[in-house]
């Protein structure tokens, strides 16, 4: 699998606490592993967001993620809920 972070992406990933990033990281290797394993909560979105998914960091944080062509996946936006906004 091939993960392309966008811009925002990483603007947002600078801005977490070091204790998240470190979550994260962990989170990502069994993302990578399986996307729709149960531990990540990985389910899609609705509204404005139906094109994209989402899978969880804990109980706080989300990443927002699209998938792509040929095992390709786009992660878009990291945080908390003001990620849907």
């Amino acid at each position: 699998m091939r993960i392309i972070y966008s811009p925002k992406f990483a603007r947002e990933y600078k801005k977490l606490p070091q204790k998240v990033k470190g979550a994260a990281e962990e989170i990502e290797a069994v993302f990578r592993d399986d996307p729709f394993n149960p531990v990540l909560g990985t389910h899609k979105l609705h509204g404005r967001f139906k094109d994209f998914w989402s899978f969880s960091i804990g109980f706080k944080f989300r990443i927002v993620f699209e998938f792509g062509e040929k095992g390709t996946v786009y992660f878009h936006s990291i945080g908390n809920h003001d990620v849907y906004q």
